[in-house]
């Protein structure tokens, strides 16, 4: 038999662009269904911030300034391709002037409708060229949540698409790419407007999102709590009456976690490296990290890492209840690295001013002590209020850094509330989004870190836990086989 062939479409792939953990599961799905025999190839915008240097990157000569016509104006866009690293799998770049060197990768600008239409749009002339039929269009998030839609309108005339099926995927349902109605016209989707959202025109704009979610074949989020949680007006971000109309066609699946880059065995950012049967440089690399971040360091003293984007989301707002009293009241050391809104930035600088010995801030980004904190804090701590999967907290399990985590989305299916009495369990979860909650949690993660039997079987069952690609995979080839019959 064929293989199965998946046309896996992104906004950001790793490593060429990456915001978040979007980035992260497109190039691990790529390099997993490659590892397992599936013709997939990757389609996203060639923005500017790529670095084609070490990377084979060049033009692919029969896709070169094609003209796609919109309302009143064309675009001409060129495909360029390479390799994703460690797999045989084929990326394509779209490469337009003028819409990708923005210096970012998502922009406040007035035709951000366009820049991601063009994706939609040059994906399906790219496989038109190639005389390729994907089996499956794997779609992610509202950036490509007009593919599904055009397959249908603009595109139905060609056979080549018969028997394609779709997919869209939601990493995060707060973001739907909303704008205003007269972009229909721009796109050159007028004729199509009476197969649009009305309830959506009448008021004046059109939602990707809401577009992909009523046109796609199957829709799938990131865990399974979230696929349930996104149904309720609390979760559901305005879409969850049609995620109930269309809860048959709802998969929840799990990240996986590419465990040749996040494993203390290997891990080249580590200064020590370390595993479940000799945990010795685990300790040490809590020394160093403490060392770099200008804190002192004692053993029985225990270390709380947060790695994040510093937005709502996050549920930073319970710390701002909770973290002044903590750090007057208790032996700690927290160690922060973040960046986004001010407010939070301002908050953990005003924490690291009253408190210096006790906690440093570092505003900003480095993978290398992304890596230093999951490998050198005792606990991670995610109060999120809302997290459709969340990649850190199963980091952290492999680590042996135990998740103080909310019971929410990914969370909730990742980490396992820990029970004194039976020591089963991987971390410390609490149920409601309040101060209280946060408070009990970190509570009992400092009475448990007392206990140096305990807290050694609860490192060693969170870095039990497995999580890889290897075997989340699974779950995506028999949901293609389901939809495609292959």
């Amino acid at each position: 038999m064929d293989p199965q062939r998946i046309c896996f479409v992104s906004s950001e792939i790793v490593p060429f662009a990456k915001t978040g953990g979007l980035a992260d599961v497109s190039g691990a799905l790529g390099k997993y269904l490659d590892k397992n025999g599936v013709d997939v190839r990757l389609f996203m915008p060639f923005y500017d911030t790529i670095d084609p240097a070490g990377q084979d990157v060049h033009v692919v000569d029969f896709i070169q300034n094609v003209p796609i016509e919109f309302g009143g104006f064309t675009l001409h866009f060129t495909a360029l391709t390479t390799t994703l690293p460690d797999s045989g799998a084929s990326v394509y770049f779209i490469h337009c002037d003028g819409l990708y060197n923005r210096g970012t990768i998502y922009t406040n600008d007035g035709d951000e409708y366009l820049r991601y239409a063009l994706l939609n749009y040059a994906t399906l002339e790219c496989c038109q060229r190639m005389g390729w039929q994907p089996d499956i269009f794997h779609c992610n998030d509202w950036q490509t949540g007009l593919l599904p839609f055009l397959l249908k309108t603009r595109y139905n005339w060609d056979g080549l698409f018969n028997n394609s099926k779709t997919i869209l995927t939601i990493h995060n349902i707060g973001y739907q790419g909303v704008f205003g109605s007269e972009v229909v016209e721009k796109l050159r989707l007028d004729e199509y407007r009476h197969l649009l959202p009305q309830e959506d025109i009448q008021s004046g704009m059109i939602n990707y999102m809401k577009i992909g979610l009523l046109n796609c074949d199957v829709i799938t989020t990131v865990s399974e709590t979230y696929a349930e949680e996104i149904k309720t007006e609390e979760f559901g971000a305005g879409m969850e009456g049609i995620l109930r109309m269309r809860s048959d066609r709802l998969v929840g699946i799990v990240n996986g976690v590419d465990y040749s880059e996040w494993s203390p065995e290997s891990d080249p950012f580590i200064p020590y490296s370390f595993s479940a049967d000799d945990l010795s440089g685990k300790e040490k690399n809590k020394e160093e990290l403490l060392k770099r971040m200008g804190l002192s360091y004692h053993p029985d003293i225990p270390v709380y890492g947060i790695v994040s984007r510093l937005t709502g989301q996050k549920g930073f707002e319970l710390l701002h209840e909770t973290l002044f009293d903590i750090l007057a009241n208790y032996e700690v050391r927290f160690v922060i690295l973040g960046s986004g809104e001010e407010k939070y930035a301002s908050f953990f600088h005003k924490a690291q001013h009253h408190f210096p010995s006790k906690l440093c801030f570092y505003d900003g980004y480095s993978v290398e002590l992304s890596h230093l904190i999951e490998a050198g804090s005792d606990c991670f701590v995610m109060p999120s209020r809302y997290e459709p999967c969340g990649l850190n907290q199963i980091y952290s399990l492999k680590y042996g850094t135990v998740p103080i985590v909310r019971k929410t989305g990914g969370l909730a299916d990742t980490v396992q509330f820990y029970e004194w009495e039976t020591q089963n369990g991987t971390g410390f979860v609490f149920d409601d989004f309040s101060a209280q909650g946060l408070r009990w949690a970190f509570n009992y993660s400092y009475e448990t870190y007392q206990n140096k039997d305990a807290w050694r079987k609860l490192m060693l069952n969170g870095m039990a836990q497995n999580f890889s690609w290897d075997v989340q995979i699974e779950k995506y080839l028999m949901l293609y086989r389901g939809l495609s019959g292959k």
